[in-house]
């Protein structure tokens, strides 16, 4: 990416960093996630389900500014956590929080439509024969969802690369700390002849994002394969 400035290839870069810890950091509660709403029934379960997805239909800045009021310095967690001195406003950990609760939705769907597919007889078999609860998960129940677990982590992985609205509500748009590669689009169209530097990061917006849509199909036939054979 030579033919990137600095200030381009710097907004691209942080875009990386954000996407993987968002992906990283959120895909244990995903599965978890995935897995509550695909095999238990308790009260509430509808409820749950609606704010886990929430963020797909409210406005990104209705959600960034629920964040703010959050996580911010005087928010209620926000305020606890920095008395240990963690922060999220207007820092990069910000923007892997808001890009990670706005994939979140699109991870959790991906496996739980995986776990739902499973066949259910195959865990009632081994709990049959006398093993426990997280013994089936991790035996049979984790590797039958793979393929599902692979998709919801490159499409949250693209997503976050691609949050904007909560993320500028949230931690604003400061080159080199919380300047991620759409808000450098963004900041770009906004000052005389900028569009050149746009075009490039939008090239690049559409290789990435097209480049994980194809990695998460090529990847999730793969591990159905292989699922299959077993």
């Amino acid at each position: 990416m030579s033919w990137l400035g600095p200030d381009e290839w710097q907004a691209v870069a942080l875009s990386l960093k954000v996407a993987f810890w968002a992906t990283a950091l959120s895909l244990p509660f995903g599965v978890f996630a995935a897995y509550a709403l695909s095999r238990w029934t308790f009260a509430g379960k509808q409820v749950v389900n609606g704010l886990i997805h929430l963020p797909l239909i409210l406005p990104p800045v209705v959600t960034g500014y629920l964040l703010l009021l959050t996580f911010g310095a005087r928010g209620p967690i926000g305020g606890f956590l920095a008395q240990f001195g963690i922060t999220f406003a207007f820092q990069w950990t910000g923007a892997a929080l808001a890009a990670a609760v706005m994939a979140f939705p699109l991870m959790v769907r991906a496996i739980r439509l995986s776990m739902d597919a499973a066949d259910p007889k195959l865990e009632q078999a081994a709990a049959t024969l006398g093993a426990s609860r997280l013994w089936v998960f991790v035996t049979i129940t984790l590797p039958l969802a793979v393929p599902g677990i692979i998709t919801g982590a490159i499409l949250a992985f693209a997503k976050a690369m691609g949050e904007f609205g909560a993320t500028i509500t949230f931690v604003s748009n400061i080159p080199g700390q919380t300047q991620t590669l759409p808000s450098a689009i963004y900041a770009f169209l906004q000052v005389p002849n900028g569009e050149g530097a746009a075009l490039r990061l939008v090239v690049v917006s559409v290789v990435i994002a097209m480049s994980a849509l194809i990695l998460s199909e090529v990847l999730a036939k793969r591990a159905a394969k292989r699922v299959g054979g077993q």
